[in-house]
Formats: structure tokens, C-alpha cells, sequence
């Protein structure tokens, strides 16, 4: 069994396409995923859109936290998940962006890993993203988490990675992030503490109305140095 994560802010618009697909996807090919959105300090249907998706799908189940913050919701989702019967846990982005067969690859792969990361960059990746968001990652994004934790990891951004429970149940103690730097504070967790980590190829195509913003990219490269202080 592998719970998935589904952090939500504001995402009535998207959030009922991204739970239907999987859920097709978990009846017609013999997976066995169960979902945990988190609700985020929410201020438009998101909710309601959940509830009814809930009262549909068994394997649909949602908590609400008072305020927003990606980082804060995949805590969250992480201490639900662990009070659950699973194996792995793993968390994707409410817009869809990636597809379920590409998840199942992740899936697949755990057994022989303790962590799995989708890659938007790696030379198999299948992405269209904006040229701005591209260059900001190879000029100043990669080199910075380079020279602070030593990733050779070609993205550590991308929204859909899965964790043996083990893992999880290590290092979700020590989270701190509370927006987008959760994603490198995961894997440096994970690398400081011996864990394996396996990056693989996926197809992503960016969704219209992104959460991330410039002064949201300028916040989280401020977060980076403090994590390394305080992980160091």
C-alpha cells in the first residue's frame, strides 16, 4: 500500500481532474494507493470539491491545517500517513502535472531504493516548461544547492516523490521547511542519514495558474541558507 500526498491550496479549479485520474488509474491497474489531500489554508471550494470526491472514493481521505505552506502540508500529510497501514509514502502536486503511470514508475522502484525523486531534467525527461523557469534553475538554483549541500541531483524541485515509510518515520521530526524548500530539506535528510535515492525520468507539462512566484523563489533561496545552518 502506498499513501499519497496531495497538498491543496486553493486548488478547486484542478484538484477534482488530478483526483478522478487517479483514481481511474488505481482501479485499472491493479495498484493499491490511497490519498491524503491536505488542505492548506484554504479560502475558496477546494474543500467541498475534496468532500464530495471523499464520499465517492474509500481510498480518498483529507485533513485541514490553519495556514499554507507546502512545506507545512507535506508534514502534515507525512504524520497522517504514518498513523495508516502503508509502505511507502510519497506526495504529488494538486495540478495534475504529472501523469499516474509516471508515479508508478516511482512505485516501482522503491522496493530497491529508500527514496525516488522524479526528474523533469534528466536527457529522458518529456517537459515543456517556460524558458524563464528553466534558466533560473540551471543559473542560479542548481549551483546554489550545489555549493551549499552538494546535490548532483538534476532537480530536487519537481512535485512527486515517494519515501519507504522507514524513512519518513526518521526524519519527519526534523522537518522545518514550511513552503517550497521542502523538497531539498527531504533530500538532504535523506542523504545525511544514508538513505539511498534513486532520480528517474518523468513527463511533466507546467499548469496554468502556479502558486510559485519570483518573490516565492527569493524567500525559498533565503530558507536554503538556513537550512543548511540548522542541518549542518
Amino acid at each position: 500500500m502506498v499513501s499519497i500526498i496531495i497538498p491543496a491550496y486553493n486548488e478547486e479549479s484542478r484538484i477534482a481532474k488530478t483526483l478522478q485520474e487517479y483514481e481511474n488509474y488505481n482501479k485499472t491497474h491493479n495498484v493499491s494507493w490511497q490519498f491524503i489531500v491536505v488542505l492548506n489554508g484554504c479560502t475558496d471550494r477546494t474543500e467541498n470539491v475534496v468532500k464530495q470526491h471523499a464520499r465517492l472514493y474509500s481510498t480518498i481521505s483529507y485533513i485541514k491545517i490553519k495556514e499554507k505552506g507546502k512545506g507545512r502540508a507535506i508534514k502534515a500529510g507525512f504524520l497522517e500517513a504514518l498513523t495508516l497501514k502503508n509502505n511507502a509514502i510519497g506526495f504529488i502536486d494538486a495540478d495534475g502535472a504529472i501523469l499516474p503511470e509516471d508515479f508508478r514508475t516511482l512505485c516501482n522502484k522503491i522496493s530497491d531504493y529508500d527514496v525516488v525523486i522524479g526528474s523533469r531534467y534528466m536527457p529522458e525527461s518529456n517537459v515543456k516548461r517556460p524558458l524563464y523557469k528553466m534558466l533560473g534553475r540551471k543559473i542560479v538554483y542548481h549551483p546554489l544547492l550545489y555549493f551549499l549541500f552538494g546535490f548532483s541531483f538534476y532537480d530536487m524541485q519537481c512535485g512527486a516523490k515517494i519515501f519507504k515509510r522507514e524513512v519518513v518515520e526518521h526524519i519527519v521530526k526534523n522537518l522545518t521547511a514550511t513552503n517550497w524548500s521542502i523538497d531539498p530539506e527531504l533530500l538532504y535528510l535523506a542523504k545525511k542519514n544514508h538513505y539511498f535515492i534513486l532520480e528517474v525520468p518523468i513527463s511533466w507539462q507546467d499548469k496554468a495558474e502556479s502558486k510559485f512566484t519570483v518573490c516565492g523563489g527569493i524567500n525559498m533561496m533565503f530558507d536554503l541558507f538556513r537550512l543548511y545552518y540548522i542541518h549542518k
